[in-house]
Parts: structure tokens; sequence; C-alpha cells
């Protein structure tokens, strides 16, 4: 057989959203991935399993002969079916296994034995991860950043997804960043977070913006994290720019978001019935989780009024507990941040202002 190909093009793959097989066992795929794949696996966990003892106690020669012997035949022929389907659906994909060794060399090779010659990454799953971590440094490192500062529902992430040149990562990590942030779908795993951050990064860094734009958040968003190395880079010198927007309409903001918005999710993914309640209860769990910073006495007011507002039933009496909680709990702390943060702040405005001064220093 002729030699089969290989790329190690991560750059392309990236700009163009490549669609990848990742054939590893589903446990390795569910720690980790890239965007645009799909895991059709030579080997199921318990086969993987099991060949791994068998390499441990014999050698790889006994471990491939225990390979052969689970998976040649029919689980053969339906792996290679679900592969060839998956490639004439995307015809310019490439596959992957973690290194880029065996288990896709057997793909790469069954499929051309099918009459399909398809690439395979060189180095597999660790190299291209190894790229998306290098790019992701060097980027925040040479790129100049501002960053997008403003209280809690001042409409930073409206703001954001009205530029080209933004990165909004709690959209990245499915996560509002707040005590209140989460969301009825889970957060990304931490590997796949880091590797759809380098994904933009790496977009942005090709269109030549002069600036990217990003939220001014703490490391964590939800249970994600801006590694330590790509964080420091970014805010180094980075811009400044604080959104100010009035409180009245914060509170509207944040409604919108935290009720209306987050009640419609509810329903898509708990059913009408049983959206309300849940939502309740992790709201209510929510603000319990910030009782001791709040205070008992502020805790339980800012609680009946959120209490009475869901038996009643009125937006208006959600908008009281929402502003009151912004007074005391989320404006204070942002009042602290500002003031214990050296950098310069290069503008503040509303939104129109905000938007007009990042185009001029963009342009």
């Amino acid at each position: 057989m002729n030699k089969l190909p290989l790329t190690n093009n991560f750059h392309n793959i990236v700009l163009n959203n490549t669609p990848l097989l990742d054939v590893r066992a589903p446990i390795e795929y569910e720690k980790g991935a890239f965007l645009n794949t799909t895991n059709i696996p030579i080997m199921t966990n318990e086969e993987r399993h099991l060949i791994g003892i068998r390499y441990k106690e014999s050698g790889n020669e006994e471990a491939v002969k225990l390979g052969a012997e689970l998976i040649d035949g029919k689980p053969r022929a339906e792996r290679t079916q679900a592969w060839l389907e998956f490639f004439k659906a995307n015809p310019n994909g490439y596959l992957y296994c973690f290194r880029g060794g065996q288990r896709s060399q057997i793909t790469q090779e069954w499929l051309a034995e099918a009459g399909l010659v398809v690439p395979r990454l060189e180095g597999g799953y660790k190299a291209f991860r190894n790229y998306l971590i290098e790019q992701s440094e060097k980027i925040t490192k040479e790129q100049n950043f501002v960053i997008l500062g403003g209280r809690t529902g001042s409409g930073k992430t409206i703001l954001l997804n009205k530029l080209e040149n933004s990165i909004d990562l709690e959209g990245l990590a499915n996560h509002r960043g707040s005590s209140f942030g989460r969301f009825v779908t889970p957060q990304p795993t931490p590997i796949n977070f880091e590797n759809n951050l380098a994904y933009e990064l790496i977009k942005k860094e090709h269109k030549g913006y002069k600036y990217i734009v990003v939220e001014d958040e703490s490391r964590n968003i939800g249970a994600n994290t801006i590694p330590k190395t790509l964080f420091e880079n970014y805010r180094e010198g980075a811009k400044r720019v604080i959104l100010e927007t009035p409180i009245d309409e914060r509170v509207e903001i944040t409604y919108d978001e935290y009720v209306t918005e987050a009640l419609k999710s509810y329903e898509e993914h708990y059913g009408v019935e049983r959206a309300l309640d849940t939502w309740f209860k992790d709201v209510h769990a929510s603000l319990e989780r910030i009782q001791k910073r709040l205070g008992l006495e502020i805790y339980k007011q800012i609680n009946n009024m959120f209490e009475t507002a869901h038996k009643n039933s009125n937006p208006q009496e959600h908008k009281v507990w929402i502003k009151l909680l912004m007074q005391k709990y989320y404006d204070p702390m942002y009042d602290y941040q500002i003031a214990k943060n050296p950098s310069p702040i290069a503008f503040k405005g509303n939104e129109s202002e905000v938007l007009e001064f990042l185009q001029s220093i963009s342009n």
C-alpha cells in the first residue's frame, strides 16, 4: 500500500473549521477534543482497557494481537462503515488518535482498503493540542488587547457581540461568570474551553485586528479557568475601557437575561411544568452561596423579596430585589476591584460612546 497522507497544517484546520474524526476511546474524547470533532472510536473503553493490560503484561506485539481478536470481523466492518459515512458527510475532514500512532494508522488503512484515502494528523491529538497552547501563549503575549469593564448588568456582553474583534469569554465558557451565572446546559470541559479559546485567538490574529477586545473577567469563569500565562499575558499593557450604564437600565438588562431569557432556556431544557420551580431553586441556591458576603440581614431581605416576586409572578417585584442585590453586593465589590487596580483607564462612556472609541482605536 502506498504511503498514506499526513498533515500538520493545524493553522488551516483552525481557520477552516475543518471537521475531524477522533478515533480515541470515548473516555479520552470526553476529557477533551477539538471544535467540529466527531468521536467514532476504533476501540470501546473496555477494549482499550483490556489491550492496555495486555500491553503492560506482554508488550506491544501481544497487545496488537489482542486488538485484532477483539475488533476484527463484525466490529471492524461496522466501525469502518461509520467512518465512511462521516467522511461522506465531511469530505474535507481529517482523522486522529492520541499521538497519531497505531489507532489512527489502522483506521486510515482500513478506510484505504475500503476505497477512501483520508489524511491523519501528524502527532495526533497531542501535537494539535500543543500547537493550540503554544499559539495561545504567543498571541496573548504579542497582540494588543482592550479589557472592557463595567458594573454588573451594564451590557458588556451585548456590546462585545457588536464587535468583530472581540472574544466572548463567558460565551466560550457557557457561564455568565457570576454566582448566578450557570446555564442549564453544561460548561465545556477545561481542556475544551482552552482549545475553543485558542481557536478564537488564532482566528482573530489571522484577521489582523489592531486590538482584541475581551470582558474584564477573573481567571475563573464558573468551572472553567483561563490559563495563568494567557491571563497575565493579555492583561499586561492592555487598555482598560469602562462601560457606564445607569442602574435602572442595568436592572432591565439583568432581568431580561437572568429571568426572562433564563426561564425560556429552562422551559426548553426541563419542560414547561418543571421550568419555573427548577429555576427558582437554582436562583435560591445562588443567593445562599453569597449569604455570608451579603450579611444575614441583607440576605434575608433580598431572599424574601425574591420569594414574594416568585410567588406573585410579578416582573416588577423581581426587578426590586435585583436592584437591591446590585446596590448591596455587586456594586461595592466592583468599586473595591476598581480601586485596587493600578492600570489606568483609557476611556469611560455609555454604549454608543464606548463603541465609537473602540472603533476609533481599531482603525
